[in-house]
Parts: C-alpha cells; structure tokens; sequence
C-alpha cells in the first residue's frame, strides 16, 4: 500500500462495494434494472400528470412534481454504473468522474431533504391556516423555496468537494484506491485517504449537522402543530381527512432522514461498512422508488388524474 496524489492528480478508484455481496450478481443486475426502470416511469408519470392535468395544480403539487424531479436525478446518479459495475470484471471510475458523480449525489441528496422540508411547510399552512393557504403558499413561493433549496444544496456540495481535492489516498499494489462503497460517497472517500480527514468530518458534523438540523426542526415544529389542530377538529372525518393528507409525507420524511442520519452523523467507529452501505442503497434506490408511488397511491386526486390519462388514451387510440 502506499499514498498516492491527491484528487487533482487522476487516481483510479475501485469500488468494491458489490464484490462482497452475498447474492449473485445474475440476480442483482434484474433487480437493480428493475428498481431503476420503476423509479423512472413512476416520477416521469407524476410528473407527466401534475404537467398536465388542470386539477392538480395546487403548490402542494408542484412542490411533489420538483421532488420527483429531483428523485429522478437522485437514482441517475448511481444506478446506472451500479448496473454497469454489475457487468464488469473491474468496475474502476477515474477520479474526474468519482468527484463529479459525488458532486451530483450530493446536490440532488441535499436538495430532496429540503424539499421535504418544504412540503413539511405547505402541510402546515394547508392543515393550520386554510382560509390564507392559497395567498402564503403561491405559485412564486414555491418556485423560490425550490430555488433557494437548489442553492443551498450546491453551495453545500461545492465545501464538501473542495475539503476533498486536497486528500490524499491509500492506493493498493495495483495503484488503485479501493472504495468499498458501490459509488462515490463520503464516508468511502475519507476511509479512503492516507490524509489527515479531521476537518472533512467536522464540516459533516458542524456544517452538515446545521443543513440537516434546520429542515428537521421545521418538519418537527410543523407537525407538532398539525397534530395539535388536528386534536381540536371537531368531526371523526375532518381529523381522517387531515391525518390522511400527511400520513405520505411523514412515511418517506422518517425513512429518508433517519437512513441519513444513521450513516453520515455517527462516529465512524459505530456503523461497519455494510451498514452504510445498506442504507445507501436504501435512499438511493428505495426512496426514490416509494416516493410516487406513496404519495400516489394514498392521494384520490392523483388516482383520478391517473384514470382521466388512461381514459384519454383510449378514446384517442
């Protein structure tokens, strides 16, 4: 083993991550495919129906059309190579490509945790204040909350790749750096280096721990206050109603933010590199997969949506 350049020098990283796999890859390969094809018709068709349909153009809607969008970009980001490496006798990524896919991991995982954040708010303002729901939550407010939620996210990654150029990394004797991850994720890269990656964790914990704890804490406040107007509604069916209309997002915010939590904001001693990269697969493949599907499924108005296209399709077939 040796230290090799850092980033800016062109190492080749190896990713390992599925060469541990106890399934066989002949069975991966169809699942992951399958997973990702999902993924895609799923969030194209949310997205197609929200586009087009007159009904649904309510912010709540277009902020779930930006987060498909977003989960999209999410699952493009890594399951094609992992469906490649799949494939491959030596599933290696030069590091231009490792920075840039963590670049866009990053970005598109940041910005989906903030969005969640903002459909968090939408439901209180609908839930809390209905009569001035449709003058606070407009159209120009949402677009700029999904424009700031872009900004912070790349500015966010931006620190974090530039905490990484300087790294210096840990190559075998084939002067490779082994990754044992499936693509290029963070706590890989600094298990990776040979360099002192102090002030890379603490940018996680610090810079990365306020990201995180300001969305959290808006979605806890908020639900905190849903749920104390919904125990005051006055009918069975007004409190159904309500609880069923956040029941959606408080599934895919628990499951997202808690896989999150548990593999970027633990010590590094107390999650094996297994565990992370279960998780990883669980909110680069999983989430973005439930997401139309939950918000659908328990959504009336997007089931209708869904029976006016394929009707429409009929008639004009």
């Amino acid at each position: 083993m040796s230290c090799a350049p850092n980033a800016s020098h062109s190492p080749v990283f190896l990713l390992l991550g599925l060469s541990r796999a106890r399934v066989p890859h002949n069975l991966l390969f169809p699942l992951f495919l399958t997973i990702y094809i999902t993924t895609m018709m799923g969030n194209v068709t949310l997205v197609l129906l929200i586009s087009r349909d007159s009904r649904l153009q309510s912010p709540m809607y277009y902020l779930l059309r930006g987060l498909s969008m977003v989960d999209m970009g999410l699952s493009t980001v890594t399951l094609p190579q992992l469906l490649s490496h799949l494939v491959s006798d030596y599933p290696t990524i030069p590091a231009a490509r490792c920075l840039t896919q963590f670049f866009f991991f990053y970005a598109f995982g940041v910005t989906d945790t903030l969005v969640i954040s903002v459909m968090a708010l939408d439901r209180y303002v609908a839930i809390c204040d209905p009569l001035h729901y449709a003058l606070v939550m407009n159209r120009q407010l949402c677009a700029r909350l999904l424009a700031f939620s872009w900004v912070v996210s790349i500015l966010h990654t931006m620190l974090h790749v530039g905490l990484l150029l300087p790294l210096r990394w840990v190559e075998d004797d084939g002067g490779n750096v082994n990754l044992p991850h499936f693509f290029c994720d963070h706590r890989p890269l600094l298990r990776a280096s040979c360099s002192d990656t102090h002030f890379n964790e603490l940018a996680i914990f610090l810079e990365g721990g306020f990201l995180m704890l300001g969305p959290c804490s808006l979605i806890v406040l908020s639900y905190v206050r849903i749920g104390a107007t919904i125990l005051r509604l006055p009918s069975a069916a007004g409190r159904y109603r309500a609880i069923s209309t956040c029941g959606s997002h408080l599934t895919m915010v628990s499951f997202l933010y808690g896989t999150i939590i548990w593999v970027y904001f633990q010590p590094p001693s107390q999650n094996s590199q297994d565990q992370d990269m279960v998780a990883a697969v669980m909110y680069t493949a999983i989430t973005p997969l439930a997401n139309p599907f939950v918000y659908s499924l328990r959504n009336k108005d997007v089931k209708s949506a869904l029976r006016r296209l394929l009707g429409q399709g009929k008639v004009d077939s």
